[in-house]
């Protein structure tokens, strides 16, 4: 595998100084490149484009091919497009995972990996719930989502979907809590998502049936942008630990553990994915807050000896 890249980024944000190996991957769209999400076959990303700055809607889905950094343009129909790192690029099926904010509110929509705007297929459809931040299971048979009620952005429900069955949407975690950003495992047998509890987000897992939840990360500091490695025994994710001013990426078992650290960074490094040949990881980054950012980047770093 080649990758093609520019030393720090100086055209989107100036000289970067970092303290690991982390290189920035060459894209020409400019905005907030955010949520990095990796093919089947490691050789290229799909990754949101925020037009206007972080989070900023509208965004549009890119995917660029890091043998030779050529862009595709997956989606872009003026609204807020959105993939979630980790596990959106189905390789049995050979679709792309996303959440639209096209009217009348969100839901989740997939497309194939060579489609074109336009080409996109809505997949839930519910009168007064929305639908947020979906992954595949590893056969693509089913999704799994964070669900809020029409406009309320408190307690997200876990749910899951069977594709093409109507009506087969199942609820796995509780209407009391707030639960977000659910990521399938590779190996099928875990569903891995971050719950707010005691003022500040952690990692948990369930298995796909939502039973045997249990917490994974401990310790001061939200924990947030999880997803798994390629063999579902690790998860890669981002956070201030207590004791950064800006969040970077962190690994940790999935029985749980002491966390292993990973990019060493003054600024902002989040919502990592994991390569599925497990070579890599690939993250978005900003030097400061993201929150002012008039645009992130995208990075990746090589996984290390665990």
């Amino acid at each position: 595998m080649i990758f093609l890249f520019i030393t720090g980024c100086d055209d989107k944000d100036g000289s970067v100084d970092r303290d690991d190996s982390a290189q920035c991957v060459e894209i020409s769209q400019d905005g907030s490149l955010q949520n990095p999400a990796w093919s089947p076959d490691s050789d290229s990303l799909v990754f949101t484009r925020f037009r206007n700055g972080y989070n900023e809607e509208p965004a549009d889905l890119f995917i660029i091919s890091l043998d030779n950094n050529s862009e595709h343009t997956l989606v872009s129909d003026g609204s807020g497009n959105v993939n979630l790192p980790g596990s959106v690029w189905n390789a049995a099926i050979h679709k792309i995972l996303f959440s639209s904010s096209r009217d009348p509110h969100d839901e989740i929509y997939m497309i194939d990996d060579e489609g074109n705007p336009g080409a996109e297929e809505q997949v839930t459809d519910r009168t007064e719930l929305v639908a947020y931040e979906p992954s595949f299971s590893p056969d693509g048979a089913w999704i799994v989502f964070e669900s809020h009620e029409l406009d309320v952005e408190d307690n997200g429900i876990i749910t899951k979907f069977q594709r093409g069955v109507p009506g087969s949407y199942v609820e796995l975690t509780g209407e009391s809590d707030d639960c977000r950003q659910p990521n399938w495992s590779p190996a099928g047998d875990l569903i891995l998502y971050q719950k707010y509890e005691s003022g500040q987000w952690d990692i948990w897992t369930m298995e796909p049936d939502g039973n045997n939840k249990t917490k994974v990360t401990d310790g001061p500091g939200d924990k947030t942008d999880a997803s798994f490695s390629p063999d579902g025994q690790w998860i890669v994710y981002s956070s201030e630990q207590g004791e950064l001013e800006f969040s970077n990426i962190y690994l940790i078992p999935v029985s749980g553990g002491s966390p292993v650290r990973v990019t060493y960074y003054e600024g902002y490094d989040g919502a990592p994915s994991w390569s599925p040949d497990n070579t890599t990881i690939a993250f978005e980054s900003y030097p400061g807050d993201p929150d002012d950012s008039s645009g992130t980047t995208i990075w990746i770093i090589d996984v290390p000896d665990l």
